[in-house]
């Protein structure tokens, strides 16, 4: 049974979607301000710096744990359905994972749509890590980490990086990932009454507005459908009771089938990105440390 502390995360979603009933015409303006608070519930880790820099002139924050390896870095792409989100909205959650893991983590913006559609998040997220690499960090010593849209353009980046040549991370932590913008899985079905926000109907209209008239079985948005061989070893969480949850249960079966070393973890009774609660609820910190764990001995850290 979820704790008390976690039902908070599916009061938030509850909240958002009964507001976003009751002001359908609501402008892209007042949803960002909305979403503008994702990250309430996520509590300061303690001990951790911020430092705004840019990175190709897009907006970049280090979040720099006390005493963590100066040259292990984790790579942060927020979520957001590509439309809001940003790197204050999620500062924390990556905040709360840098610190357990012991590594810095630059947690990068990307343009949004509809302003921006595909592939602007993909070219600025691929930036980002080049910039990384020119900036000497080693890819063995770099992991990138993203939820939900932000989880399904850690994938794309790392792909880009591989058909550019680039040297592939040491690691993948992927939180919820959004990576079939079909829209496909039956648990759209099966979980809509245990669902608080990302209903079928809910994501197709986010696909539509980042596709702008792209196939939505592209690779280049869709990872799901991409040659998934070569990747990095691949961390996935998610929760048991959100719709994307058999995007992650598929995705974890093609990459096994690619022969990618795969962790998936499924959360009973947890909404989408529960780890948001990080430092408030018990599972999203035993969440957190789950990942931190796992990705240590990737990164070369004891």
């Amino acid at each position: 049974m979820a704790s008390k502390e976690s039902k908070a995360v599916k009061e938030l979603w509850s909240r958002w979607t009964e507001e976003a009933r009751a002001n359908p015409d609501a402008t892209l303006e007042e949803v960002r301000a909305r979403i503008s608070h994702w990250g309430d519930i996520t509590t300061e880790p303690g001990g951790v710096d911020y430092l705004e820099i840019a990175v190709a002139g897009l907006p970049a924050l280090w979040a720099v744990p006390k005493g963590s390896a100066e040259d292990r870095v984790i790579l942060c792409l927020h979520g957001g359905g590509f439309i809001t989100g940003s790197i204050y909205t999620h500062r924390k959650l990556f905040a709360h994972l840098a610190k357990a893991v012991g590594a810095r983590a630059l947690l990068a913006e990307y343009r949004l749509t509809p302003e921006h559609s595909h592939p602007a998040p993909l070219e600025d997220t691929t930036t980002a890590y080049r910039w990384l690499l020119d900036q000497g960090i080693e890819a063995g010593h770099m992991a990138i980490a993203g939820d939900s849209s932000g989880g399904g353009l850690t994938l794309t980046t790392t792909l880009r990086a591989r058909e550019l040549g680039l040297p592939t991370p040491a690691a993948l932590l992927l939180i919820s990932p959004w990576v079939d913008m079909a829209v496909s899985s039956d648990t759209y079905e099966s979980n809509r009454e245990t669902e608080a926000f990302f209903y079928q109907e809910v994501v197709q209209e986010l696909a539509r507005l980042f596709l702008a008239g792209a196939d939505p079985k592209d690779p280049w948005v869709s990872p799901l459908y991409a040659d998934l061989g070569r990747l990095a070893p691949t961390s996935i969480q998610v929760g048991g009771d959100e719709t994307l949850l058999g995007e992650s249960l598929r995705l974890a079966e093609k990459m096994r089938e690619a022969g990618v070393d795969v962790q998936l973890e499924v959360f009973p009774d947890q909404q989408h990105t529960f780890q948001m609660a990080a430092g408030y609820a018990p599972e999203s910190d035993d969440a957190i440390q789950k990942l931190a764990v796992w990705v240590r001995p990737k990164l070369g850290l004891a």
